[in-house]
C-alpha cells in the first residue's frame, strides 16, 4: 500500500444493512449501490426524515419560554 491510499474499510450500508466497501473506490459510499442511495434521497425528498425545527409556529411569539 502506498502513502496515498488508504485501507478500505467493510461497514453496513444504512439502507439495506449490507456490507459496503467505504473507500474512494465506492462512490456510492456509505451506502453500497446506487440503489440504496437513491432510496435515501427518496426518504429524505418525502421528509421521512427530518431535522428539528425550534422556531415556534406563527401564532405563538417568539422569545424565551421562560418568560412566558
Amino acid at each position: 500500500m502506498t502513502a496515498g491510499q488508504a485501507a478500505a474499510r467493510i461497514v453496513r450500508c444504512p439502507v439495506c444493512r449490507g456490507e459496503s466497501v467505504y473507500a474512494p473506490s465506492n462512490p456510492y459510499r456509505p451506502f453500497c449501490s446506487e440503489r440504496c442511495k437513491s432510496i435515501d434521497l427518496g426518504d429524505w425528498g418525502n421528509e421521512r426524515f427530518r431535522v428539528p425545527d425550534e422556531t415556534p409556529p406563527d401564532d405563538q411569539p417568539f422569545g424565551d419560554p421562560k418568560t412566558r
